[in-house]
């Protein structure tokens, strides 16, 4: 029997995989570089700055936490803005805001001035791009999709890779003001990114319709509620889902933060340190791009390849500094290699999960909530391994508990509802007044079809009533 179900399956395979959805996907791709690169490459800035404003690293460090603080808290406000506007107009803003930010810093005299341009301005642009150009190139692939998420999540580990002997080299020409002008202008690419949008690449907003209850939904939480998508704060897959991910972000970044100081403690020369990072970081780029093309075959699940490397990455993260104990560079170096690709692999299925838990309709307003609840794990993680390496004197417990943290994350993945299943299950619908209003009407259609004798109850003897005074009739 082939029912809904299977219709609602077909037409989402013979979805718009294609077409101009590549173009949003190259657009993407440049966009991605310009927020998540260039974040994971402003430490080139970290010793000018101290020097320049002869500050404690603690104080210097608050520029570039602020700025992932803030791309991660508004990300909501992004996507529902896009709810409420468009999101070709919304990228667009958060591009000149995050160039804005940027060419604000290069006239900086104090810390303050820093915090507030390249952490808060900047970081609110960022917040601005990041969820939408995501929610377009999904709403635009179904096949595809978790390859098209791998390609343009793929230059975030090739920028970092290419943006910091770049921007070290601009530091040099142009000193660190000149350094973050021309960085300002580079952002404002992201504009041109974001008009790429068409409207009709856009993720659809639920259709409103005039009721009784319009009057209530017109305040203004119901509209922030609507909005932001809060409902799904109250589905259980959901929020299993959020807690797994923040699980993950506790010890995600902690090798980015604290490798090349584990390779110097090693014994290792700087170069050969900072070299262990870089490789990492390349085949990064492998993973985010294998992982996506091997789960569009279909063979697996797309939420049991995502345990699959979240288990594999956390194993690595753990073997980091094992690998390093007896003072081979070569085993460091392997280890570093394989993190590096497990933790891209992974990368590009976290997104590709949230359209299937939520639904297409909605995967803007869900993308958004899940960075604004995954960014205390980011914001605390370095610091917690941080602490450990105080208290121990090295960086094994650090990247110990770090590697617990994923293996945690996939514990808790696996108590999804029908995890254990083989297939995938159907994706969940919004349900909207219109279609109870269609699904009535066409229930009506259907009583009105039958034969004059099937579509009217028969009248009772005791349902007759006469016309002037209401008395029933008995025949």
């Amino acid at each position: 029997m082939t029912g809904p179900k299977s219709e609602s399956r077909s037409d989402e395979a013979e979805g718009p995989d294609g077409g101009w959805g590549w173009v949003l996907v190259a657009a993407m791709f440049v966009s991605t570089s310009l927020v998540f690169g260039l974040m994971r490459s402003l430490g080139i800035f970290f010793v000018e700055f101290v020097k320049h404003f002869e500050e404690s690293a603690q104080a210097i460090s608050w520029i570039s936490s602020i700025g992932l603080a803030a791309q991660q808290f508004f990300s909501p406000l992004g996507a529902a803005l896009c709810n409420a506007y468009n999101a070709r107009v919304v990228v667009m803003v958060g591009g000149f805001l995050s160039g804005l930010g940027l060419i604000a810093a290069s006239q900086a005299t104090c810390l303050v001035h820093l915090y507030l341009t390249m952490g808060v301005i900047s970081g609110f642009g960022w917040g601005l791009v990041f969820t939408p150009m995501v929610a377009t190139v999904m709403a635009n692939f179904t096949r595809r999709r978790a390859l098209a998420l791998g390609l343009g999540f793929s230059s975030i580990g090739l920028s970092s890779f290419a943006f910091n002997p770049l921007f070290q080299l601009l530091v040099e020409t142009y000193a660190w003001r000149g350094a973050l002008l021309i960085l300002g202008g580079l952002s404002l690419n992201i504009v041109a990114c974001g008009a790429l949008i068409r409207p009709e690449c856009c993720p659809k907003a639920p259709e409103k319709v005039d009721s009784p209850s319009r009057s209530s939904r017109s305040s203004v939480w119901q509209r922030v509620w609507s909005h932001l998508e809060l409902s799904l704060l109250c589905e259980r897959s959901y929020l299993t889902y959020t807690s797994a991910v923040t699980l993950f972000n506790f010890g995600y970044f902690v090798p980015y933060f604290h490798l090349v100081a584990h390779g110097h403690q090693a014994g290792f020369s700087e170069y050969r340190a900072a070299f262990v990072m870089s490789a990492a970081g390349a085949t990064d780029i492998l993973g985010r791009v294998v992982s996506g093309w091997f789960s569009d075959l279909g063979h697996f699940r797309v939420v049991h390849l995502l345990s699959v490397w979240t288990v594999c990455a956390g194993v690595f993260i753990m073997l980091l500094p094992v690998s390093s104990l007896t003072g081979s560079y070569t085993a460091l170096m392997v280890i570093s290699l394989l993190y590096g690709f497990c933790s891209g692999a992974l990368t590009s299925l976290v997104f590709a999960v949230v359209p299937m838990i939520v639904g297409v309709e909605r995967v803007m307003g869900g993308l958004g909530l899940l960075q604004l609840i995954e960014s205390s794990a980011g914001l605390l993680g370095a610091p917690l391994s941080g602490w450990l390496k105080d208290v121990t004197g090295n960086y094994v417990a650090s990247f110990m508990v770090a590697g617990a943290f994923l293996l945690l994350g996939s514990i808790t993945l696996a108590t999804l509802p029908h995890y254990f299943s083989c297939t995938d299950p159907p994706s969940p619908q919004r349900c909207s007044l219109v279609d109870d209003r269609r699904s009535s009407h066409g229930e009506l259609e259907q009583i009105n079809r039958l034969p004059s004798g099937l579509n009217h109850r028969p009248v009772e003897q005791s349902d007759r009533r006469n016309p002037d005074d209401g008395t029933p009739v008995r025949d």
